[in-house]
């Protein structure tokens, strides 16, 4: 298989292949998904002979983004995307405990969508400034 890119193609395939494995293998510690990184590996390693070099590094005989790809900025765009993931995600906690946890059905998705919207607001507002526990 053979495809072509432009160099600026290939390096916004190298980012989603970069987040990607990031969402896949950040957390799994000793039990990540080898595959995904030996092909992040397998891409990152055709920038060595590229304009991109600098995109990628050696370590321990294994082809890997290069620190300087690691600081340029990718992980201020992972964690815009898990910042709102995380609202997301409680603000639907959030809404459907106030509801008792309903099944989300078609009777009952307006209303926590509602519940959510007010707490996504909330939430870009004043972040979880708000936020309180009770016993």
């Amino acid at each position: 298989m053979q495809i072509d890119l432009t160099s600026k193609e290939f390096r916004l395939l190298l980012d989603m292949v970069y987040i990607g494995n990031w969402v896949l293998n950040s957390t799994r510690g000793d039990d990540r998904f080898k595959e995904y990184d030996d092909i992040e590996s397998k891409l990152f390693a055709l920038c060595k002979n590229t304009k991109l070099r600098v995109l990628a590094e050696d370590w321990e005989g294994i082809c890997i983004p290069s620190k300087a790809y690691a600081e340029g900025g990718i992980h201020e765009a992972i964690a815009y995307y898990e910042d709102n993931v995380f609202y997301e995600i409680l603000a639907e906690e959030l809404s459907r405990r106030d509801m008792e946890y309903p099944v989300i059905s078609e009777d009952n998705y307006d209303e926590i969508i509602t519940r959510m919207d007010r707490y996504m607001s909330e939430f870009q507002s004043s972040g979880l400034d708000h936020l309180v526990l009770e016993d």
